[in-house]
């Protein structure tokens, strides 16, 4: 009795090695599939592997390595909704048309490093005599704005975001526009942009460096890829100008949700934001990548009534020459190229892209009033559904001097809209 216990206890323990070891071994051997669906060639595609598309169970406190040809690819994960478990795998990798790789799945107990591409600034103050820190999140209630609290309260006026390509920041002072930080080297710009030795806030970054500058004259504009809507005809600003002491957003607020090698994502939420006697709630959420001389921005409306018509903004400010609009791929891109940079110094190519779908043509904004010195392309707009477009800027002394040239600069942006249309089909085979 005794030995057919062993026998049956030994039976059992070899079959737990057995399933311990299969188990092992499919885990290594499960598989990514990434195939270019396309004949394009696509550079630095971005990818999101959503989280259950993986097995999980023994996994849940390890990172997921995705290994091609014994290099591995650069990824991060990253945790959108906040919840504190990562929702999504983000990678970037290059595709020959048509390409298909079969990537090998590994997870790893550290957190992998990779070289970093992208990257978030934000620093904020509490009192004008108290120096800036640096911060992950804000709120900011209407009567909190630049003008009313008679000090700047952030570092660079809002966050700045970048790739090893080129910079924005965003004006989270009411203000809401976008502007171009021209960057001459791929390394992430020093961390004190926007600051003195003493931790005040201080204009230091319309000069150069040898990382580059702020470049883009925004003025009265929502400058580059900011927006609005059009209601009874009347362009409604996202927010106020500079000379404004209330804003027209009840509650901002403002959020780093991810910072990585390979992506960086921020989040804004305005909650009842006033025009034409209605009051909107809007989240817009802004991704970066490397490879790309742009970023991509999403916006959700809550409290469309069906006569607006969602305006995204491309700043004219010293433009003399004539806007181009092609349509590409997925997209329309509105194009231009000029000496658009302060005091007309350098040339700079700008652009915005727009789903094809939904473009209803375009506009220019007033001469007077909260929102000047645009073109404004007009997008039909849904209650509560996602419009994404992507902003574009091409600095003739950034990397790719190619700038310089306007056909040059309107082939990369309609080449690069090609490219973000076309579809990577992903497969994890388990």
């Amino acid at each position: 009795m005794k030995n057919t216990i062993k026998l049956c206890l030994s039976s059992t323990m070899l079959l737990m090695v057995f399933a311990n070891g299969n188990a092992q071994q499919k885990a290594v051997s499960e598989k990514v599939i990434l195939k270019n669906t396309t004949k394009l060639p696509l550079p630095q595609a971005a990818i999101s592997i959503k989280r259950n598309q993986f097995s999980l169970k023994e996994t849940t406190n390890r990172f997921p390595l995705l290994i091609y040809k014994k290099d591995t690819i650069p990824a991060q994960i990253n945790d959108l909704n906040g919840d504190g478990k990562w929702d999504e795998l983000f990678l970037v990798t290059d595709f020959s048309p048509n390409e298909k790789k079969i990537v090998e799945l590994k997870w790893s107990e550290t957190d992998p490093k990779f070289p970093i591409k992208t990257s978030v600034r934000f620093g904020k103050r509490e009192g004008k005599n108290l120096p800036v820190h640096p911060a992950t999140e804000e709120v900011l209630m209407a009567n909190q704005v630049h003008k009313k609290l008679g000090y700047q309260k952030y570092q660079t006026d809002g966050p700045t975001w970048e790739n090893d390509k080129v910079g924005f920041r965003h004006y989270l002072d009411g203000r809401n526009s976008k502007d171009v930080f021209g960057k001459k080297i791929p390394a992430i710009t020093p961390e004190d942009v926007g600051i003195n030795s003493k931790g005040a806030v201080e204009d230091n970054y319309h000069v150069m460096y040898d990382w580059g500058r702020d470049i883009f004259p925004v003025g009265n504009s929502a400058g580059l890829g900011g927006y609005a809507l059009l209601i009874d005809n009347e362009v409604k600003r996202l927010g106020i100008i500079a000379s404004d002491t209330l804003n027209n957003v009840e509650k901002t607020t403002f959020k780093i949700v991810a910072e990585g090698p390979v992506n960086s994502v921020l989040s804004y939420n305005y909650y009842n934001w006033k025009a034409s006697g209605n009051k909107y709630q809007v989240q817009e959420t802004t991704s970066i990548w490397p490879g790309m001389y742009g970023f991509k921005n999403t916006v959700v409306i809550n409290g469309i009534k069906g006569k607006e018509t969602f305006l995204v903004a491309l700043s004219n400010l010293n433009n003399k020459n004539p806007l181009k609009v092609i349509e590409a791929g997925d997209w329309v891109c509105l194009i231009q190229h000029d000496y658009l940079t302060y005091e007309r110094q350098w040339i700079l190519g700008t652009a915005i892209l727009v789903p094809k779908n939904i473009y209803k043509g375009y506009i220019e904004a007033p001469k007077t009033g909260q929102l000047t010195d645009s073109y404004l392309a007009k997008l039909s707009v849904v209650n509560n559904k996602e419009i994404s477009y992507y902003a574009i800027a091409g600095w003739e002394l950034s990397a790719d001097k190619n700038f310089k040239d306007a056909t040059y600069f309107a082939n990369y942006v309609t080449t690069l809209a090609k490219q973000l249309s076309a579809k990577i089909k992903v497969e994890v085979v388990k």
